[in-house]
């Protein structure tokens, strides 16, 4: 598992934003599954939910969405896994510890740089300038 990609860069795939573009290119390049945590799940449904309730998509447009991801999973292009919470609870604690006073850095974009390491990712993708300064002083790389 190489790259670890955040759930901006999911969001923008299966619901088109102003990213989609960005997210459609980045997947063109990128041929390896990407790892679909818990968190990823519970955060890619939620904001989906979100801009239903925000009015920028349909129902319709929503149970689109969720139905490709759920294609996805079985297609292979999402890869269902599971890192160890304590070692995810860890590491996120470290990071905090050591970088949100000075980055700025919020609880769920933690957990994910967090997740991203204990899977052994080398690069991480997010479009949050804060989470990929995160990233890059953990050692990921973070391509532009």
């Amino acid at each position: 598992m190489s790259s670890y990609v955040d759930t901006g860069l999911l969001c923008s795939l299966y619901a088109p934003d102003a990213h989609t573009r960005r997210a459609v290119a980045y997947m063109r390049r990128h041929t390896l599954a990407l790892p679909f945590t818990w968190l990823h799940q519970l955060e890619l449904r939620n904001a989906l939910r979100l801009r239903l309730f925000r009015r920028e998509i349909s129902v319709a447009q929503r149970d689109a969405s969720l139905n490709m991801v759920l294609a996805d999973v079985a297609a292979g292009v999402l890869e269902v896994v599971s890192p160890p919470l304590t070692e995810v609870m860890a590491e996120a604690e470290r990071l905090g510890a050591t970088h949100s006073e000075k980055l700025g850095t919020r609880s769920l974009d933690i957990l994910h740089v967090a997740s991203a390491l204990v899977l052994r990712a080398t690069s991480f993708v997010t479009y949050d300038r804060r989470q990929a300064a995160l990233a890059r002083a953990s050692g990921l790389k973070v391509p532009r």
